[in-house]
């Protein structure tokens, strides 16, 4: 869906904006001198209605004309600066909830071109911990918001619902497996089909995330990506690569079960939450299922 509106945005661009050239350079010079032209010919007392049909400007180049600037700018806001999106589901709790309208930089993995997503410009590349949005890799036509975990060359576990990781080898020191800290949190503000959800925070980075974990559910080991040569748990991240979780643990189809995100799959990093609506309501509420049933005017704020 966003591939195709991103085609359609060019597409508009395109053509408002050919008309638009063509009416500055050509047509309305054209215009100009057959003005000039009928002032000459009658002694420069021609009637204002001649002057009316000789200027006339057709409607659909007038409209191009208003259209081009505008549907310009937002193909260059929209493809290489910032990009609205919706969290669709509650993957990425409790960090994004269903509801949270977020903003993705666009240029902090490159400037790409908007239909094909190949860059045509390097700026950067994700750190761990980045909370990360980009095209499904088994399906690119679809968008993935997850949170970037492992680095290329990086080796991960997850066992007993604890992430281990080994980073790669940098100037030659090679660190050895670690667990991630995690530092229990509330219980109880989150739930799934009646279970209460665990929070920790999890020390990924040196600023930290919150995470939730399903105690009644069991690791999905027989479900995850199977990559050779290591354990069914255990993956390592090949170069240009990078391996993605959601916060949800137990609700989220991340890397885990997929592999890995190429770096040419990367649209942008989410960096705040715009807007945030709550559509839970009361089961004998009157407002469509669509309809937001309150404004969540704490959320707003910078992602992490």
């Amino acid at each position: 869906m966003a591939s195709n509106f991103a085609l359609i945005l060019v597409l508009v661009t395109l053509v408002t904006g050919i008309i638009w050239a063509l009416d500055k350079w050509r047509w309305a010079p054209q215009r100009a001198r057959k003005i000039a032209e009928a002032q000459v010919a009658h002694g420069n007392k021609v009637d204002e209605a001649a002057l009316v049909r000789a200027a006339r400007v057709p409607g659909w180049i007038e409209q191009a004309r208003s259209i081009f600037p505008v549907i310009a700018a937002v193909l260059i806001l929209r493809s290489f600066i910032y990009e609205p999106f919706q969290i669709p589901s509650g993957s990425m709790m409790p960090t994004l909830l269903v509801g949270d309208f977020i903003l993705v930089e666009k240029f902090a993995y490159g400037l790409k071109e908007p239909v094909g997503n190949t860059t045509l410009i390097a700026t950067g590349q994700p750190k761990r911990g980045d909370v990360v949005v980009f095209k499904y890799p088994e399906d690119p036509r679809i968008d993935y918001i997850k949170r970037v975990v492992g680095l290329p060359g990086d080796r991960i576990v997850y066992q007993d619902k604890q992430l281990y990781i080994k980073p790669a080898c940098v100037s030659g020191e090679c660190p050895d497996f670690a667990p991630v800290a995690l530092t229990a949190g509330n219980v109880g503000e989150f739930s799934q089909n009646g279970v209460s959800l665990e929070r920790f925070s999890e020390g990924l980075t040196e600023r930290g995330h919150d995470i939730l974990k399903n105690p009644q559910r069991p690791d999905l080991m027989h479900l995850y990506y199977g990559q050779p040569n290591t354990a069914q748990n255990e993956w390592l991240v090949p170069a240009g690569q990078y391996f993605t979780m959601g916060d949800n643990r137990d609700n989220s189809t991340d890397s885990r079960f997929w592999g890995f995100v190429p770096a040419e799959n990367l649209v942008g990093k989410a960096v705040a939450i715009w807007i945030s609506f709550e559509f839970e309501r009361n089961a004998d509420s009157w407002l469509p299922a669509w309809v937001p049933s309150d404004v969540r005017f704490s959320r707003i704020g910078a992602i992490h």
